[in-house]
């Protein structure tokens, strides 16, 4: 079974609400055997719309990755950041 990878590109609006958002899905990510290997830190924009803070997390499968954005203590973690950012989230499947 394949690993996958959330990566996410965010604009933050709301420092306070974003920040609580990241504590609970800390949480959440972990609970499906996700760990972060990149949380904002230096990057270089070289296409498309500019979000500085760049967050890529691996899991131990496509279908972890799935069920934790999903599940409710992410959904809830969600909520904090709906209106405090401007966010793009996808699940890749890592083809080692």
């Amino acid at each position: 079974m394949a690993e996958a990878l959330w990566i996410a590109h965010v604009k933050v609006s709301d420092a306070e609400a974003y920040g609580e958002y990241a504590k609970r899905a800390t949480g959440a990510i972990a609970d499906h055997g996700g760990r972060f290997i990149a949380r904002g830190g230096a990057y270089e924009q070289l296409e498309g719309p500019d979000r500085p803070r760049n967050v890529v997390a691996r899991f131990p499968s496509m279908q972890a990755a799935h069920d934790c954005y999903y599940s409710d203590a992410y959904q809830e973690a969600l909520s904090f950041a709906k209106g405090a950012a401007e966010r793009e989230l996808v699940i890749v499947e890592l083809s080692e």
